[in-house]
């Protein structure tokens, strides 16, 4: 048995007006083609249909969605009788491992799909409307839902008829498929769009890592660019074939936009207005909270006839789903008083990370290392600890990441992934969470150091001569290595000096020439290519003829000195045979 999700009816073909043109108002800056029909739905001005996705390829079968509105800052005129109120402030939290989820799967596909621009933003406001947050965050440690969360059956009745494609595996159901999970996929379109997001293996629509970062590859399908207005749209219309869901997604986009924050695990709200509702959106989640009773998990409506819009349906009890018939709870949350390993965490303390230091472009040697315990310094399993590279920094964890969430051993101990340093040296930090649980966090420290070469050598040996206010014909070239391998991207100094016992520069003789033409006498922001190679800009000499010395150095102690020669043009040796005669003539 399975718990179904509450309130998850058939979608009627009626919403009110108020709500409509709610919607429609919100996101006029994210839809400026949209408009409100007569009777308060959303048309494109042209007419055309929202998309071409058939209910069977799209991600949720164009199930029911939720349709509560992101909160207003200050409504005007004030809210009367009828007109939908803005939720709470706590509308704008994520629940931490489900936020955790969405930014992963950003990542993911920033470097699997870069020229899709996928914002977490988007994934976020996906997952309110087709679950309010996983039912406020009830997930756990690995980030699996607490009860299976399951759309109407779609067989026709009000919905697309979509017959059984999975065996019930996923729904349990085996006659007709139903909508499944945090992000609402049905199974068919879950055969192939389903990813590993938590990397345990397996592709759980019930998991919200795998059902994020499956989310973000079906919105980036095509060759969608989501920065693009026009391909966002049609993003989001092959989700859920809905001008009023497309509008509704864009108005949560737009609002976690402008901000959020990181609530613990199964306080989130719950909105309680749907699109299968005539009265959607009309009140926020009761209470603040809309967390389902630790007593009860969701249950499934039947479907039951539409509702007459000259008849107003029964009023909806608290608990029941508003159906005819309402199946009985069948998977009980943990009983109140059951803490989770989560919640005996008091303190993070450093599992033996010493030290992190690496060179630009290298994988740091040491992985970070944490441990998880209770107040008494007890060691804490099976929980799911976060870290985030902060700073300005282009290191990364292994895969181009820059937050990684790992679990726990039987020891308490979270390793993170291997931090790879980018070419940006100086210090940044690594910090360690909780995922739904409020504890202080843990820094680590960390450094890129540039990087470096023991050894320069000329690659060719041509002495290198030039006449008074003229140019050396050949150029320098120099090779970089370290502990005799190739010595890539290093950075060199080239400075003409005074001598080899004076380092100082020289105000004469030989020089290079900036932007403007002017000369210089010392080069910085060289670098060696990807085979330690590096050869220097043309060199200019002045009037004062002499020998020079062009000394070359290197981070890690690599110094070289060539010997630059300024002098006349010898003068050409007579022809014999051109000279006149100095005998006398005959």
């Amino acid at each position: 048995m399975v718990a179904h999700f509450d309130r998850r009816l058939r979608k009627a073909a009626v919403t009110t007006t108020v709500a409509a043109l709610a919607v429609a108002a919100l996101s006029a800056s994210q839809a400026p083609d949209v408009t409100a029909d007569g009777n308060g739905r959303q048309t494109t001005a042209d007419n055309v249909p929202a998309s071409e996705t058939p209910a069977a390829e799209s991600a949720t079968g164009n199930s029911p969605y939720y349709t509560d509105l992101p909160p207003l800052n200050s409504p005007k005129p004030a809210p009367t009788a009828g007109t939908p109120t803005s939720p709470g402030t706590s509308e704008a939290g994520i629940p931490a491992t489900v936020l955790d989820a969405y930014k992963k799967a950003e990542s993911e596909l920033r470097l699997s799909k870069p020229g899709c621009n996928l914002p977490w933003q988007l994934l976020a406001a996906i997952g309110k409307v087709e679950s309010g947050q996983a039912r406020g965050g009830r997930v756990d440690a690995n980030g699996t839902t607490i009860g299976r969360i399951i759309g109407p059956q779609l067989d026709g009745n009000g919905f697309a008829l979509i017959q059984d494609t999975d065996n019930g595996v996923y729904d349990g159901n085996s006659k007709y498929d139903n909508a499944v999970g945090p992000m609402q996929f049905i199974p068919s379109t879950w055969a192939w769009a389903g990813r590993d997001g938590n990397g345990d293996g397996k592709a759980d629509p019930n998991n919200v890592y795998d059902a994020a970062l499956a989310a973000g590859h079906y919105l980036c399908r095509n060759g969608w660019d989501l920065s693009v207005q026009a391909d966002l749209n049609r993003a989001i219309l092959s989700y859920n074939n809905s001008q009023d869901y497309l509008n509704t997604v864009l108005s949560w986009l737009e609002h976690y936009r402008k901000g959020t924050h990181e609530i613990p695990d199964g306080t989130g709200s719950l909105p309680v207005g749907r699109s299968d509702d005539p009265g959607a959106g009309a009140s926020p989640s009761p209470g603040g909270t809309g967390a389902y009773p630790s007593s009860q998990a969701p249950a499934t409506a039947t479907p039951g006839p539409k509702p007459s819009p000259s008849k107003p349906p029964a009023p909806v009890k608290p608990g029941n789903s508003g159906g005819p018939s309402t199946k009985p709870p069948t998977d009980p949350a943990p009983p109140t008083g059951s803490p989770t390993p989560t919640d005996t965490v008091h303190h993070l303390e450093n599992a033996g990370t010493t030290g992190l230091t690496a060179i630009a472009g290298d994988t740091f040697a040491e992985k970070i290392s944490t441990r998880a315990e209770t107040t008494a310094g007890a060691a804490v399993g099976k929980v799911r600890i976060r870290f985030t590279v902060l700073g300005d920094t282009d290191a990364t964890f292994t895969g181009g990441e820059k937050i990684a969430a790992v679990t726990t051993n039987a020891s308490g101990v979270a390793v993170a992934p291997a931090l790879v340093a980018g070419e940006q040296t100086g210090e940044f930090t690594v910090r360690a969470t909780v995922i739904g649980r409020t504890v202080p966090g843990l820094d680590y420290r960390a450094t890129v150091t540039e990087r470096v070469a023991d050894t320069l050598t000329r690659t060719t040996e041509t002495e290198l001569t030039c006449t008074p206010g003229g140019e050396f014909a050949d150029p320098v070239g120099v090779k970089a290595t370290l502990k005799g391998a190739v010595a890539d991207k290093v950075a060199v100094t080239a400075t003409l000096i005074k001598s080899e016992a004076d380092p100082a520069e020289n105000d004469k003789g030989p020089y290079f020439k900036d932007a403007d033409g002017k000369a210089v006498r010392t080069l910085t922001g060289l670098k060696t290519d990807a085979g330690g190679l590096l050869e220097l800009p043309k060199l200019y000499a002045d009037d004062a003829e002499g020998s020079y010395v062009l000394r070359l150095t290197t981070p890690g102690g690599a110094q070289l000195d060539i010997t630059l020669k300024v002098a006349k043009a010898a003068e050409p040796t007579p022809d014999p045979s051109t000279e006149p005669s100095t005998q006398p003539a005959a």
